[in-house]
């Protein structure tokens, strides 16, 4: 599956292809969303902060594979997304997943605190929050539970704060790969796993977390989130 969600990638160019293959194979959070079958009965997924478009490039695979009969038993089916819509801030990665995913892929170059995002059956927020303001964190999760249904699903994830050394880790590990992708740093907001909660309750979500820093030295947990 790893070969199959990477291949796209290849005419995106050297970089595309490599930071694909290499995110995909290392990162939990790509199994977890199969292994635990967060997906499965979401038709319209939003990907907010989609990057290179790595998720859906990670669903279509799935169902590739699962058709053809390669896929774990042990595992639940295969998610079957209907559509998959990506916004994104920077142009170059826009363009990379738009060379990737062909014509038919529906990324958008935006920015998440102004964007509008329609309605979805789940959204899917992957290690994005955290550089915007505390403020604007409230504002985008307001505007997610908006545009979700009644026990509609938000996958949030997010680095722990209050976990000490592996998130100080992380912070470090994070502004390394800004830079290599080319991004300017900018300034991080936030919050621990327990604070996160309590702004995912007060935006109208009921959560459990998840470790999902398995295999790596970060401090990085999965906000499962249901709106009630």
């Amino acid at each position: 599956m790893l070969d199959a969600a990477c291949e796209p990638y290849r005419s995106a160019g050297l970089f595309a292809y490599h930071f694909a293959r290499g995110k995909l194979r290392t990162d939990p959070v790509y199994r977890a969303i199969l292994e635990l079958g967060l997906l499965l009965g979401r038709a319209h997924v939003l990907d907010l902060g989609c990057g290179q478009g790595l998720l859906t490039a990670w669903l279509r695979a799935a169902e590739r594979c699962y058709d053809r009969g390669s896929w774990p038993h042990a595992w639940p089916p295969a998610p079957r997304v209907f559509s998959t819509r990506g916004i994104e801030l920077m142009p170059r990665e826009v363009a990379r997943a738009r060379n990737a995913l062909g014509p038919a892929s529906d990324v958008s170059q935006a920015d998440i605190r102004e964007a509008a995002f329609g309605a979805a059956d789940a959204v899917v927020i992957l290690d994005v929050l955290h550089y915007i303001s505390l403020d604007a964190q409230l504002e985008v999760l307001q505007r997610v539970r908006a545009a979700l249904p009644s026990q509609g699903l938000l996958l949030l994830r997010i680095g722990d704060a209050g976990a000490g050394l592996r998130f100080r880790y992380g912070q470090w590990s994070d502004r390394l790969v800004m830079l290599l992708r080319g991004h300017s740093l900018v300034t991080q907001h936030c919050r621990s796993v327990a604070q996160w909660r309590a702004v995912l309750r007060e935006c109208g979500f009921d959560s459990e977390a998840k470790p999902m820093s398995q295999g790596t030295p970060f401090a990085n947990v999965l906000l499962i989130a249901h709106a009630m």
